[in-house]
């Protein structure tokens, strides 16, 4: 096949499904999650990869019957019948366009170029490909939140979304945590858990919006960089930490450092705006719509590829949904985690 192009980009991707499923016999391992409402079955090669699939997520409770399934094979040439990935040809990329021309076929996909990294996705059928030059040839990224763009296109099909945000909660109701790296969110959830409240994820939580809005896990990775897992105690509570990650921190599971069982599902009351503020005390007051908007949509969009305008209309209706506040965090973990603690069980200041 010549070089992809959005001419024969849908072509392209029916070829590579096609192709997936054909060899589906020769995958020598079958990775399978229960996901809220999602059974997750990936086929793969052993490896770092298929590590982050077996550890990366927070599995449904035994009562959370799924309803559906979806099948995700990560290809890559070495598994018998798998041909090279092609690259992208000379006419210009946009993600706009490239999700454009798949969404007229009935499809969804993501590319990154500098691996020749391909994904697509069909969503009538729950069929889903990951196409790599080698097993171990995929983003930095990947392995924190494995196979994300197929959850995301899977979810989003059912009128929900993967959010960019961190979550705090306890007796069942939260607090979504929304804001950009270095704006303290992670720390503050490492914080919360130290403490004794719960979470759902941080990085990205599923969000539900069809009755109240709720936040559900998905995957189980926290991150902190050095000095944040020396400031909140982590090497004294994990002992060994392993390698530092591609953004320079270390990565470990939320039930590593959890007093309870990870919930089902958080009731959310609130939109949260962390930043650090250099006062002792931490503070919640109230933050316009629109900043917490700007903190919470353009992450959540741009990391996940297609489903753009809907996912627009998805975070303008929660931030109309849940009233906003910005959290100003002071210097304490306890006293961090107390004041959100007492936020959610007194009500706002």
């Amino acid at each position: 096949m010549p070089r992809v192009t959005l001419e024969n980009l849908a072509d392209y991707a029916r070829y590579v499904l096609a192709q997936a499923e054909s060899c589906s016999a020769n995958y020598p391992l079958t990775r399978a999650v229960r996901l809220p409402g999602l059974t997750l079955t990936a086929q793969l090669n052993p490896g770092g990869l298929a590590d982050a699939v077996a550890s990366g997520f927070i599995a449904a409770r035994d009562d959370e019957a799924p309803a559906d399934a979806c099948r995700i094979f990560v290809a890559h040439p070495g598994i018998d019948g798998i041909a090279a990935p092609e690259s992208w040809g000379n006419s210009p990329f946009t993600q706009h366009g490239f999700a454009s021309r798949l969404a007229e076929a009935g499809l969804r996909g993501n590319h990154y170029h500098d691996l020749d990294f391909w994904q697509f996705y069909d969503p009538d059928r729950r069929v889903g490909v990951q196409l790599m030059t080698a097993e171990d040839s995929f983003p930095p990224w990947e392995p924190g939140a494995p196979l994300r763009p197929f959850l995301h296109w899977e979810y989003a099909a059912r009128g929900m979304r993967l959010a960019h945000a961190g979550s705090l909660g306890i007796g069942g109701k939260g607090v979504l945590l929304a804001g950009s790296g270095g704006a303290g969110k992670s720390g503050t959830v490492v914080a919360g858990l130290l403490n004794g409240l719960d979470s759902v994820g941080d990085d990205y939580v599923l969000i539900d919006l069809a009755e109240d809005v709720t936040a559900h896990p998905l995957f189980a990775t926290l991150k902190q960089d050095p000095e944040g897992f020396r400031r909140l105690g982590l090497k004294e509570r994990l002992g060994s930490h392993g390698p530092l990650n591609w953004q320079g921190k270390y990565q470990f599971r939320v039930d590593d450092i959890a007093a309870r069982p990870i919930p089902g599902r958080l009731d959310m009351i609130a939109l949260m705006v962390p930043h650090i503020s250099g006062g002792e005390a931490s503070s919640i007051t109230p933050v316009s719509r629109k900043d917490a908007m700007i903190a919470l949509a353009p992450s959540g969009i741009a990391q996940m590829p297609g489903e753009r305008e809907s996912g627009f209309r998805f975070f303008s209706d929660l931030t109309r949904r849940l009233p906003c506040y910005r959290l100003s965090l002071g210097t304490r973990p306890d006293e961090i985690a107390g004041t959100i603690a007492d936020f959610i069980t007194r009500g706002a200041p």
